[in-house]
């Protein structure tokens, strides 16, 4: 049973948020690195697959929605917005890269010690592009949980870019937030889980993160995009309200 386990999601292309948080001590010496989803829809796509893949066995990929849409535009299915920078990412990567994003599972479950059994998905336990925010109400959890054996104790999932944790009908949830693309904060967010759960924010040159996104990324917005998701332009009450409306029930 892993004692240690840091959880990054979220990631979202940006290599100088990631090297921030893989030389972090606490990460460095995690028995596990659970990789949350979304990793490489972003500017800097294979130097980040190529990074985590480094990791070998020590790390665990869960598959989230823009990961799924990456493996889909080269598939051409379906056609993205040429200029998007999904688009532009899906056309950088390499036959290992694809392959290994397309065999990516849904969700990952493990006994965690302090935590009993844990699930691990990017949005959800059921689909990796569905929303739940922290203030979602019991009903919608009710939902969302609907088929999650009893025996899970814990859910830890992503999508949603902020950071968050509540107790929902006796099961705790976790959200370590957003490492490349944060809302309401710069840095980069990650948890980790160590007897308890303890969220993370790593804080690293901005400045020097933009810049070096904006020179050497190929994408061609790639200042613009630094400027306003590396810098964490968008606001969390922003955010928050602008998916509000998709984590209403159905």
């Amino acid at each position: 049973m892993p004692e240690r386990i840091a959880v990054l999601a979220d990631i979202h292309g940006v290599l100088p948020a990631l090297e921030a948080v893989l030389a972090e001590p606490e990460v460095a010496a995690a028995d596990r690195i659970v990789i949350l989803g979304d990793a490489a829809a972003g500017p800097h796509p294979c130097e980040v697959l190529d990074l985590l893949l480094a990791l070998g066995d020590r790390a665990a990929w869960i598959r989230g929605n823009a990961d799924r849409e990456l493996v889909e535009y080269r598939r051409g299915t379906p056609a993205p917005d040429p200029g998007s920078i999904g688009a532009w990412a899906a056309r950088q990567l390499g036959d290992r890269h694809l392959d290994r994003l397309s065999r990516l599972p849904l969700s990952l479950s493990l006994p965690v010690d302090g935590l009993g059994h844990v699930h691990f998905c990017h949005a959800t336990p059921r689909r990796d592009d569905e929303m739940v925010l922290v203030d979602s109400g019991f009903a919608r959890w009710d939902d969302v949980f609907d088929g999650l054996g009893a025996e899970v104790e814990t859910v830890v999932c992503g999508h949603t870019h902020m950071p968050f944790l509540r107790l929902v009908n006796g099961r705790l949830v976790v959200n370590p937030g957003s490492i490349g693309m944060p809302y309401g904060r710069p840095g980069a967010h990650w948890a980790l889980l160590d007897r308890g759960v303890h969220l993370r924010r790593t804080v690293f040159d901005l400045d020097a993160a933009c810049a070096a996104t904006a020179a050497l990324s190929g994408y061609p917005d790639a200042a613009a995009w630094a400027d306003c998701y590396i810098r964490a332009r968008v606001g969390d009450r922003e955010a928050t309200e602008t998916f509000r409306p998709l984590a209403a029930a159905p």
